[in-house]
């Protein structure tokens, strides 16, 4: 069993908050949550979740997470509390502190996340912004490490938007030594700063590596990953990027051209026939829904961590 440690950063705002030890210490805890290896309660602690996006695997997740823990959560919907009414982040933020031990944000600003931590006196967590989604990429390597146990000499490779989902999985797997690669259209790259911060991460080594066409990505492949092309927020891009994501579609044909026992990811919901086809979301070589389990044991592993 793993003796509790303090991580890197008393918030966890984006996976740049985690030292490579961290993240494997947290993927460890999480297999320990999810062996039923590891029984922690942390009664009377209190989980507050701010969402001011639709979730359901995120809000899910920490509710259940929280609750296998011993602890409670409080869901802040923004729509019946003052934050619907333009409270200061700062003044919400003060009074949580003295409420709760811990808040999740699921919110579209960066800014806003950092705000809340700026005013905070207790740990925050970033469920989601637009620019990163670090708790998935945690659950999305536990998943791999699960199916592949050494991540060295990996190669992940995500088709299509440059978006918080592939910047997370850029930024954790330079931490964790993975190759990632990132096919998407042209402008769909992703945003020079992260890729510029990632690359001081990798300390010289060609951990990334961004394609447009995602015949030159795969070949080599051991973990194909894909996600909806237009996020939250973005409904009225839909129609627009439907027709520049065309060749986009992971699709058996595709799937073909990885490494054998190549597995498949998605952080869902998934639009079959967009990003990915059916056949490939339902085949053998999906991980998805173990994917998406994963969520609450790196959750409470997280949790854990910063309330030990």
């Amino acid at each position: 069993m793993l003796k509790p440690r303090k991580l890197l950063n008393n918030n966890f705002l984006s996976s740049l908050d985690l030292s490579p030890s961290d993240v494997n210490y947290i993927l460890n805890l999480a297999t320990d949550f999810k062996s039923k290896n590891l029984e922690i309660q942390l009664k009377n602690k209190v989980l507050g979740l701010i969402f001011d996006k639709s979730s359901t695997r995120t809000r899910v997740s920490f509710q259940v997470a929280m609750s296998r823990l011993g602890g409670t959560t409080i869901d802040l919907n923004p729509n019946t509390s003052q934050i619907g009414r333009g409270e200061p982040i700062k003044d919400t933020a003060r009074v949580l502190s003295k409420y709760c031990d811990v808040i999740a944000v699921r919110t579209f600003n960066q800014a806003d996340l950092e705000e809340y931590a700026k005013w905070s006196s207790i740990p925050v967590i970033n469920a989601l912004t637009d620019l990163e989604h670090p708790c998935q990429a945690l659950a999305d390597y536990l998943t791999i490490k699960e199916e592949f146990i050494d991540l060295n000499n990996l190669i992940l490779t995500f088709v299509g938007d440059g978006n918080n989902v592939a910047n997370s999985l850029m930024i954790c797997g330079a931490l964790l030594g993975v190759e990632v690669r990132i096919a998407c259209p042209k402008g769909y790259e992703p945003t020079p700063m992260v890729i510029n911060k990632v690359k001081k991460l990798c300390k010289g080594k060609e951990l990334i590596k961004i394609f447009n066409d995602p015949y030159d990505a795969i070949p080599g492949s051991n973990v194909l990953y894909t996600d909806v092309w237009s996020s939250m927020g973005e409904e009225n891009k839909s129609e627009k990027k439907d027709k520049n994501f065309i060749g986009f579609t992971l699709d058996s044909n595709l799937v073909s051209k990885a490494n054998d026992g190549a597995i498949i990811l998605h952080c869902l919901p998934a639009y079959r026939g967009k990003e990915i086809s059916n056949d490939v979301f339902e085949g053998n070589q999906s991980r998805i829904f173990e994917q998406a389990e994963n969520r609450m044991h790196v959750q409470q592993a997280l949790l854990y961590s910063l309330l030990s």
